[in-house]
C-alpha cells in the first residue's frame, strides 16, 4: 500500500514542535505514535524510526513521529523523560487532527521513551496499546553515593516518590490496554527490565531479540523489531 509523508508543525505550551505523519492510501482506524527518547530525534538511531514508520504505513497503519521540546527541530528547553507528558499529549492531539479516521493509538517507544510512555498511558483513554523496547527503569537514587550528595533539605522530596521501577510497574498495572515488550539479548537495560517484569508480575507479551544491542544496531535486528511490532499491532 502506498503512503504519503506529511510534514507538520504543532504547539506544546508555546513551543513549536516538528513532526511527520505517514498517511496510508487506505488508513486503518488504529495508528502508531513513535515517542523519541534520550538524545534522539524523529529519525531515530540508524534511521530506525523512519524505516519503522514507513513499513507500518505500508500495512495501512498511520504513523506519527515527532521531535519533543528541545530536541531535533523543535523549540523549547530540553527536559527529562519524566517531564514529557505534555509533549506526548500535544502530539496525540495533532495526530487525531491530521487523521480524522483515527479511533485509537498504539504508543511505540525505546529506552527512556518507553518508560515515559508507560508513565503516561494511564492518563489517556485513546491509547489502546504500548510497544516498549528496552524500557529505562534505572533510578540514580538507588545508588547510596548519589543519595548522599542530595542536600538534607531536598531528601524529603525524593523520599516521598516511589522508585522508577515501581512507578512504571504500577502504571502498567493500572493500564487496561495491550502491552508488548521487546527486549534486546545483549543489553543491560533489557536485563534490568526483565527483572522488573518478573518482580512486579508485569502483564505483557514479551519478545526477545537474540544478540541485539540496545538500539538494535543492525538491519537484521531492526527488521525483526519492525515485523514483530506490525504483526502484534494488527493481531487484536
Amino acid at each position: 500500500m502506498n503512503a504519503e509523508g506529511r510534514a507538520l508543525r504543532f504547539n506544546c505550551n508555546g513551543s513549536g514542535l516538528v513532526g511527520i505523519v505517514e498517511v496510508p492510501e487506505r488508513p486503518l482506524p488504529r495508528g502508531v505514535l513513535v515517542v523519541t527518547g534520550g538524545p534522539q530525534y524523529r529519525v531515530g538511531s540508524h534511521r530506525q524510526f523512519t524505516m519503522l514508520a514507513r513499513g507500518l504505513s505500508q500495512r495501512g497503519l498511520p504513523v506519527m513521529r515527532f521531535d519533543r521540546r528541545g530536541m531535533g527541530d523543535s523549540e523549547g528547553e530540553p527536559r527529562g523523560f519524566e517531564r514529557i507528558d505534555d509533549d506526548i499529549r500535544a502530539a496525540m492531539k495533532e495526530f487525531f487532527m491530521q487523521m480524522p479516521e483515527l479511533r485509537e493509538v498504539v504508543i511505540w517507544g525505546l529506552c527512556d521513551a518507553a518508560a515515559a510512555a508507560a508513565l503516561y498511558v494511564a492518563t489517556d483513554e485513546r491509547v489502546c496499546g504500548l510497544v516498549l523496547l528496552n524500557p529505562w527503569v534505572r533510578t540514580q537514587l538507588d545508588d547510596v553515593a548519589v543519595w548522599n550528595k542530595v542536600p538534607d533539605g531536598k531528601r524529603n522530596v525524593f523520599a516521598g516518590a516511589a522508585p522508577l521501577p515501581q512507578r512504571v510497574a504500577d502504571s502498567l498495572a493500572r493500564y487496561a490496554g495491550q502491552v508488548l515488550v521487546i527486549l534486546s539479548g545483549d543489553d543491560l537495560m533489557a536485563a534490568e527490565f526483565a527483572r522488573v517484569m518478573a518482580r512486579h508480575e508485569v502483564r505483557a507479551r514479551r519478545i526477545d531479540v537474540s544478540g541485539a544491542s540496545h538500539t538494535f544496531a543492525s538491519h537484521k535486528w531492526r527488521a525483526q523489531v519492525a515485523e514483530a511490532s506490525a504483526n502484534w499491532i494488527m493481531s487484536w
